[in-house]
């Protein structure tokens, strides 16, 4: 085999290689990615009538239910990095309001700045005609961002912690919203006597 025609076949199966890799990147990789993001946010029916929760958990949060005394932890088992987890537990309302405080929430929503804390934000609105405070802060211990939720209703309050573990924060967050504003508390309903309100204070 000549020098000549060598350079041909290596030429010929380089140019082959770069176009291989043209249409991974460009033709099926960003459709893969999509399909893969839409898979793990798919939302999931899960109901817990000791918590009086019905809700929907992304897919990319639901792998194993671990069920106790006053609450629940959904999470997704990592091998080697922290994988994502929602962990639901109750707090009593001994009060029977239907809103929080604004004490409480000025508490709340000053909280990022007296204590340091890192990505803080905080959020009041309404989660299915219930008062709720979501705090979203990150955790350097466990390198991760984490979304506390308070949902109240006039026999008690629901805190809902999901945290996305250290890899891939972006979607795991993703998953942690579009799972929070599901969440529906049974039982009688709340009397909202203030519009929806929302403030939002962040720590950058």
């Amino acid at each position: 085999m000549t020098s000549q025609r060598m350079v041909t076949y290596v030429l010929l199966a380089a140019g082959v290689i770069v176009l291989g890799g043209e249409f991974f990147l460009v033709r099926w990789y960003p459709g893969h990615k999509q399909r893969a993001t839409e898979a793990a946010l798919k939302l999931l029916p899960y109901h817990n009538d000791g918590l009086g929760v019905r809700m929907k958990v992304a897919a990319a949060l639901y792998g194993k239910v671990e069920i106790y005394p006053g609450g629940v932890r959904i999470y997704r088992p990592a091998l080697i990095e922290s994988g994502p987890s929602l962990t639901l537990t109750l707090e009593p309302n001994t009060g029977g309001e239907s809103q929080f405080s604004p004490q409480t929430l000025a508490a709340w929503e000053t909280s990022g700045a007296s204590k340091d804390l890192s990505g803080f934000e905080f959020q009041h609105q309404t989660i299915n005609n219930r008062d709720a405070a979501l705090i979203w802060e990150y955790v350097a211990q466990t390198h991760a961002m984490q979304l506390t939720a308070r949902i109240i209703a006039p026999d008690r309050i629901l805190k809902a912690v999901c945290e996305t573990g250290s890899s891939n924060r972006n979607l795991y967050m993703r998953a942690c919203d579009e799972t929070v504003q599901t969440i529906n508390l049974t039982g009688a309903p709340s009397t909202l006597t203030s519009p929806k309100q929302i403030s939002i204070h962040s720590v950058h």
